[in-house]
């Protein structure tokens, strides 16, 4: 049974004309002939009655004609489907992110993105958080990934939470005990990332409600500066878990539990522009950041 054949069958039903369904379909009137009777041979069954100026469905044809419009409907639906995807395969998409989740959380995104549509440009941007979140409403980039914000513009999807972990090095006396309290941290020379980034402030935020004022004796640029002071055992750091998988994995940095039940969150999230509608290239990155953080529902702008 064939896609032809079905098209043939319902246009001659609709219009009670071979003719016309053939002018319809823009093949000629013996063509759109030949498939119905091979439809009617693969079927055993007439599904016309020829009367002398047009046809009409015999009982036979009445039953299988709906069945014939849904499976019509399936078919290019999913023809549709696939045009889609094509168009999804090619283009460009400009997505900004958080530096720390464009060094440690985009490669695998991006990653299992490319595999799916290897023909689309994909151009990365870094920068703080309040930058992402203006590039998305300026519509400089299409996606934006880092610390949930809110904008009238904007619509932001929580992805997941960062948790913000005490690292020291495996020789360092918290080590040894697996715990400390918030007022041992306040003792130690602490050692942080970007006085303007969402981590910073988050601590100095989760200090000052615990009524500290840490010993903060470096500020460095990068997270991956942050870890190599940490590593020579030059002070502690508060670190995204995300950003020393390695560096655990190699035992050349350690995770200390706060006491107290001091548990310390960032919420990351998506963030793109409001609009009536979307390319098919921004969809298709949802999609991929929906399966990779288990959003049962999918990831779709309202």
């Amino acid at each position: 049974m064939e896609l032809g054949q079905l098209e043939a069958f319902i246009e001659a039903a609709r219009r009670g004309n071979f003719r016309q369904a053939a002018e319809a379909l823009f093949i000629s009137q013996p063509s759109l002939s030949a498939r119905i009777s091979l439809l009617e041979r693969e079927l055993g069954e007439r599904l016309f009655e020829r009367l002398g100026r047009g046809v009409r469905l015999t009982p036979a044809g009445e039953l299988f004609l709906p069945y014939a419009e849904r499976a019509l409907e399936t078919l290019r639906q999913g023809l549709e489907a696939l045009a889609a995807a094509r168009r999804a395969a090619a283009g460009t998409l400009q997505v900004g992110c958080a530096r720390v989740i464009g060094t440690y959380v985009m490669p695998e995104i991006l990653t299992a993105f490319r595999r799916r549509y290897p023909q689309v440009e994909v151009h990365i941007r870094t920068g703080r958080s309040s930058e992402i979140l203006q590039l998305v409403v300026d519509q400089t980039i299409h996606i934006g990934l880092a610390r949930a914000l809110n904008h009238p513009l904007v619509w932001t999807q929580r992805l997941y939470d960062e948790e913000i972990v005490l690292v020291t090095h495996p020789a360092h006396p918290f080590a040894r005990a697996g715990i400390a309290t918030i007022q041992q941290v306040a003792e130690e020379p602490l050692i942080l990332y970007d006085r303007g980034s969402s981590y910073f402030v988050l601590i100095e935020q989760v200090c000052h409600e615990a009524g500290i004022i840490p010993r903060v004796e470096m500020v460095l640029d990068s997270v991956e500066a942050t870890k190599r002071m940490v590593e020579r055992g030059l002070g502690i750091s508060f670190l995204p878990r995300s950003s020393i998988r390695d560096e655990i994995k190699a035992r050349r940095l350690t995770v200390i539990d706060l006491a107290d039940g001091h548990r310390v969150f960032l919420p990351t999230a998506v963030m793109v522009r409001r609009a009536p509608s979307y390319p098919t290239a921004v969809l298709a990155f949802l999609d991929v950041l929906s399966e990779t953080y288990g959003v049962e529902s999918g990831l779709r702008p309202d």
